[in-house]
């Protein structure tokens, strides 16, 4: 073969090469604690999720975990695929601009995790909406905590290889979405499968009972790119049920733009001790996580109330003077 031809064959193969060995690179960016102990474990969580796609071979995916929004954000131009998990928008309030400057200019994909799909509306109307097709709205989404039987979108490639998931969380639904968001993960809200309502309850959500609610939602940007928002994670505990964790996992390949291979990202089946690794520190009120159970989704429900009814609940005995 002539010198100069086998040279540039070489370099295309090469290059092919370097392409196909590129891996998507996620970032996960969680915020500070803000619960008890057990609760809101946003750095335990990330830590966990990035565990579990470092050490899986199958997709081209690798995993950084960072807290906060960094000091220097020209760091993220380097990232595929952004996870954030804090509480509403302590972590993304400090990057709106570079934000919505890598979703327009990269394409870079998106998933907020539980509170953090809670901005107030004017944020979400121009960011959260475009970016990952839905918001927690004030004045119509709720945060109740209930037994959840996830079903994942028949037929999308972030269902792949996705068992079981039936678990108690603070499920916030009655989301606001864009109407090209796909339901990639849903379960329906009633009075047998309701704990307990907290501290937010709407007309609209009591309205919703036996109505099927998107837990877990995607879309694909018109203008290229892909984001997501999931409303559970409260219970750290809940990361170690298979098919919660492996749902979240092929979502985070999904936006990152990877394939989810026939089975679902690999994963594996997460021991107590993994559970309790990176947890915050409360001192001696930290607690040891234990293993889901079927105690944590038997119980009796809770009233499914009328908002008057739960504002009524929620006012405080007045003391008697002596």
């Amino acid at each position: 073969m002539n010198r100069p031809i086998f040279i540039f064959l070489s370099l295309i193969v090469l290059t092919f090469t370097v392409i196909q060995t590129h891996a998507a690179k996620v970032m996960f960016l969680y915020g500070d604690r803000s619960h008890k102990s057990g609760d809101h474990e946003f750095k335990a969580g990330s830590h966990l999720l990035a565990k579990h796609l470092n050490a899986q071979k199958k997709v081209n995916l690798t995993a950084s975990v960072h807290n906060g929004w960094p000091e220097n954000e020209s760091i993220l131009d380097d990232f595929d695929a952004i996870v954030i998990y804090a509480d509403g928008t302590k972590v993304i309030g400090n990057g709106w601009n570079k934000m919505d400057q890598l979703v327009r200019e990269k394409r870079i994909g998106l998933l907020f995790i539980h509170y953090a799909v809670h901005p107030d509306v004017e944020e979400g109307e121009k960011y959260y909406l475009p970016w990952i097709g839905g918001f927690f709205k004030n004045g119509i989404s709720v945060n109740p905590f209930w037994r959840a039987n996830i079903k994942p979108l028949k037929g999308h490639e972030t269902g792949r290889g996705v068992g079981p998931i039936k678990a108690v969380d603070e499920f916030y639904f009655n989301i606001q979405l864009d109407p090209d968001s796909l339901n990639l993960g849903a379960a329906t809200p009633n009075e047998k499968n309701l704990h307990h309502i907290n501290n937010i309850w709407t007309r609209a959500a009591y309205l919703a009972k036996g109505k099927k609610q998107s837990l877990l939602w995607g879309i694909t940007r018109p203008g290229g790119g892909r984001g997501a928002g999931f409303t559970g994670g409260h219970h750290h505990r809940n990361w170690a049920i298979d098919g919660y964790r492996q749902l979240v996992l092929n979502v985070i390949a999904w936006i990152a733009g990877e394939n989810v291979p026939e089975n679902g990202v690999p994963t594996y089946a997460v021991t107590e001790d993994e559970l309790n690794e990176e947890l915050d520190d409360y001192g001696e009120q930290t607690n040891r996580i234990k293993l889901p159970t079927k105690e944590d989704i038997t119980f009796n429900p809770g009233p499914w109330m009328t908002p008057e009814e739960h504002a009524e609940s929620r006012k405080k005995p007045k003391t008697k003077k002596k």
